[in-house]
């Protein structure tokens, strides 16, 4: 049995890294979020925050698409990523 941990211990420790990555990425969304939700800015500054969120993202969803060899569900090499993420409606 403790051979057995040994042999996967690595493998628990790139999964560790990658849960821990995930959630710092959906900790810092969830803070952008609400602080776009204050009454204080106009509604002008959202289209072009907006546009300057989805220069810094597409790249960076364009470079994961592309590591992951079109596996999962991702788009295959020929096809090209979402022009911008999913659209959240919240439901009260």
């Amino acid at each position: 049995m403790v051979q057995e941990a040994e042999k996967y211990k690595s493998e628990d420790e790139e999964y560790k890294k990658k849960v821990k990555a995930k959630n710092a990425l959906e900790n810092y969304a969830y803070n952008m979020r609400n602080t776009i939700r204050d009454d204080k800015i106009v509604g002008d500054e959202f289209e072009d925050k907006m546009k300057e969120l989805e220069s810094v993202c597409n790249p960076i969803i364009a470079k994961m698409y592309q590591g992951t060899g079109g596996e999962a569900g991702g788009p295959t090499d020929d096809e090209a990523p979402p022009a911008a993420g999913p659209k959240i409606e919240e439901v009260d």
